[in-house]
């Protein structure tokens, strides 16, 4: 079982569950199970049944979907505070992606069955996670609107842009790649495209934004 203290601590953090009295938090924590996971370590896979909601206490963990033939397709990175799988929580469905530790993380989980007694007699924690659920929803449909109607070079660009600011370690061509929706070679022979444009240069493995306003013209 996980430390009652620590997950009290957890739950107070979410937004989610700001309405709840101590008693009420105290009760949810008793439901906490924790998970230490390696780098590199699957938490689940697609449509393999729900364990419940997930929250992640330490590190990041990468959602992403594969192809029959092995392509990846990174939908999302969650780091500490944040939760997933309550589509799987709420439809009462198989997990609707897969989901590895991207370095070495520790995550709360809660039973479904726990989720469900909680909203059916706090009707304020429901409100909470649709909200949620709807900001998710907006992250898809732009990733969908990048995907088809954005070429590559933009893609790359605003990703750019995003994970400036976002304090994330590098990332390979490779993982680009999988977050963007195309192969390795398109992403070097883009990054080749943006640094003889004097937006950016690759330097030691980095990658410097020279002119974030020139890159921000191409999304």
């Amino acid at each position: 079982m996980a430390s009652e203290l620590s997950a009290v601590a957890a739950i107070q953090a979410l937004p989610y569950f700001q309405s709840l009295t101590p008693t009420q938090v105290e009760q949810l924590a008793r439901a906490f199970t924790a998970r230490a996971c390696d780098k590199d370590e699957l938490v689940f896979l697609e449509g393999e049944p729900c364990q419940g909601l997930y929250i992640v206490r330490e590190g990041s963990v990468k959602i992403y979907k594969l192809s029959p033939e092995g392509r990846e397709q990174i939908l999302r990175y969650m780091s500490a505070g944040e939760s997933f799988n309550e589509v799987a929580v709420f439809d009462g469905g198989p997990n609707p992606a897969n989901v590895i530790a991207a370095q070495a993380t520790t995550l709360w989980i809660v039973p479904r069955a726990a989720i469900l007694d909680l909203i059916q007699q706090h009707p304020a924690v429901a409100l909470a996670i649709i909200q949620n659920l709807g900001a998710r929803l907006r992250h898809l449909v732009g990733l969908v609107e990048d995907l088809s109607l954005r070429q590559v070079s933009a893609r790359l660009a605003k990703l750019l842009i995003e994970t400036a600011t976002e304090h994330a370690p590098p990332m390979t061509q490779q993982e680009m790649a999988a977050r963007l929706g195309t192969v390795r070679e398109m992403i070097g022979r883009s990054l080749r495209q943006l640094e003889a444009r004097e937006l950016i240069k690759i330097e030691g493995g980095r990658i410097v934004i020279l002119d974030p306003k020139g890159l921000e013209k191409l999304v």
